[in-house]
């Protein structure tokens, strides 16, 4: 297979089918070996974590996708670690988009002046460009669309799709008696122009609290498939 880009978490292949395999690795982003969804380099490595992050990926690709909300996903393979999907350009050089729903990580290093750590967040959307050497800098829909790297229906798209899926993840972790304080998703957009889900929805992609306590990717796993 012919080898299209090496990640962070995962390498991504071309299909002779016209699709593209994602093959999950076991290194998590952070800094000083200390797991942050939110940093832009690999920090650690965790045996195990692309097998359930792929795990996890299916489950909520599958509840999504029957939610009617389009996303990348076509099938997966356990064996391999390796994930199917429909190709998608993906927003500019590429866009992450996080929602929040409570005031912690990069949100309160911002804006902590203003806020207090753990305050409730409304669903609270926000996107940066996924450029390491500028940490990630955030960007508006104005700028997006200023910038013509989306028009304002794929933003006013991407933001709804986010809100809802973000919801679909936290009733799910809610029922197992966890709760999410922030998510990040990546969206590509198909050849028809409409927007849909990419990457992954995994562990290592979210903040997940229990009983107030944070709790780290791997075990998060472990109790979400117990």
């Amino acid at each position: 297979m012919e080898l299209l880009y090496t990640g962070k978490t995962k390498n991504v292949y071309a299909l002779e089918n016209g699709n593209c395999l994602l093959k999950f690795k076991d290194d998590c982003t952070g800094k000083d070996g200390v797991f942050d969804p939110g940093e832009n380099s690999v920090g650690l490595t965790i045996d195990g974590v692309g097998d359930v992050n792929l795990r996890m990926s299916i489950y909520f690709f599958e509840k999504i996708n029957a939610a009617g909300i389009r996303t990348h996903y076509v099938s997966a393979n356990l064996k391999d670690t390796t994930m199917e999907v429909l190709r998608a350009k993906v927003f500019g050089h590429g866009l992450e988009v996080i929602c929040r729903y409570k005031a912690v990580g990069s949100f309160i290093r911002r804006y902590g002046e203003y806020i207090a750590e753990g305050s409730d967040l409304p669903a609270y959307v926000e996107t940066t460009f996924k450029n390491d050497a500028k940490g990630d800098p955030l960007v508006t829909k104005d700028a997006l669309v200023a910038l013509g790297i989306m028009t304002e229906k794929q933003y006013d798209d991407i933001k709804a799709q986010t809100q809802q899926i973000t919801k679909i993840v936290a009733d799910d972790l809610k029922a197992k008696g966890m709760d999410l304080y922030d998510i990040k998703f990546e969206f590509g957009y198909a050849p028809d122009g409409k927007v849909m889900l990419i990457d992954e929805i995994a562990s290592g992609n979210m903040r997940v609290y229990k009983d107030g306590k944070y709790i780290d990717p791997m075990t998060l796993s472990k109790l979400f498939f117990a």
